[in-house]
C-alpha cells in the first residue's frame, strides 16, 4: 500500500469522494451531514491523502488545519472502499494524517462522525480518540459524534 497526497480534484479522488457522499447522504439528513466538497479539500490548510493498491485508489482520508477554537487539525473524508476495508487502509491514513499534524506542531485531533457508523467508531476509539461535545463551528447533533485525541501522548506509528 502506498500512501502519498493527492489532488482532490483527480479523477480517480472525485470518484471516490462521490462513493464516500452518497454513503454518507445514504445514513443522514442533510442537516447532518458535515461534506467538504472538493474546493474545500484544496485549500492550502487541508492536507488530501490517497491510499493506493498498486495503480488503484481504494482509500483516501484528509486533515484540516484550525485556530478557530484552539489549534488543532480536524480529521475528515476517511473513507476506504468495501473491497479493502479490514486490511489496516483506514489505520494507515489516520495515522499518516496524525504524522503531519505531529510535524505541524499540532498536538490536537478532532473529528466528527455519524452514530450510524459503528466500524467507523470502533476504529477512531482503537487509535485512541474520546468523545466530547461540538467544536469550532459545530452544534450539538444528536446523529453526530465528536472526538478527539492528544498527540502529545507519545503514541507513534510503525507501518508493519
Amino acid at each position: 500500500m502506498n500512501i502519498v497526497p493527492l489532488n482532490p480534484a483527480a479523477p480517480a479522488a472525485r470518484a471516490l469522494i462521490g462513493r464516500l457522499d452518497a454513503y454518507q447522504i445514504g445514513l443522514y439528513p442533510a442537516e447532518s451531514n458535515h461534506l467538504d466538497g472538493i474546493e474545500a479539500l484544496q485549500r492550502p490548510n487541508v492536507l488530501f491523502l490517497g491510499a493506493y493498491v498498486g495503480d488503484e485508489l481504494v482509500g483516501c482520508g484528509a486533515v484540516k488545519c484550525l485556530d478557530d477554537d484552539g489549534v488543532y487539525g480536524e480529521i475528515k473524508r476517511v473513507f476506504v472502499l468495501d473491497a479493502y476495508r479490514g486490511r489496516g487502509v483506514s489505520k494507515r491514513l489516520m495515522h499518516e494524517l496524525e504524522a503531519h499534524l505531529r510535524c505541524l506542531g499540532i498536538r490536537t485531533a478532532r473529528l466528527e462522525t455519524g452514530i450510524r457508523q459503528p466500524e467507523a467508531i470502533a476504529l477512531y476509539r482503537r487509535l485512541g480518540y474520546v468523545e466530547r461535545g461540538p467544536y469550532g463551528a459545530y452544534v450539538s447533533d444528536p446523529l453526530s459524534l465528536f472526538m478527539e485525541k492528544n498527540l502529545d501522548d507519545g503514541s507513534g506509528f510503525s507501518a508493519p
